[in-house]
């Protein structure tokens, strides 16, 4: 399944102390777009839908809905510096076609 790195991990639970949605697992959806790359969506769930897959990655909760392990079986979320002073999550998801692997001397911040 996917897994949060522990700068995706902080910020997420950042996030839920700020709008108080402490305690709450995040979803993580992911689908094909009619060019074959996948689109992503995550959020807070206040919910848990009786077929979500549900577990736990570097202390957070996330569901993932079954129409969605499969593309993202095996995939990483982050938190990196895109540009100076421009953080985001990212996906790193080698199901999906425009992937493109970090070079093996980059840490987890430096992905492009």
């Amino acid at each position: 399944m996917i897994t949060v790195t522990p700068k995706a991990a902080e910020q997420i639970k950042q996030s839920a102390k700020q709008n108080q949605m402490e305690g709450m697992p995040i979803r993580i959806a992911a689908k094909r777009d009619d060019a074959g790359s996948i689109q992503y969506a995550m959020g807070f769930a206040d919910q848990q839908d009786e077929n979500d897959i549900s577990y736990t990655s570097e202390g957070v909760s996330v569901m993932v809905p079954p129409d969605s392990v499969a593309l993202l079986q095996g995939a990483t979320l982050d938190f990196v510096e895109l540009e100076s002073g421009e953080f985001n999550f990212i996906f790193l998801n080698p199901n999906d076609p425009e992937y493109v692997p970090p070079k093996a001397d980059s840490d987890s911040s430096h992905y492009f």
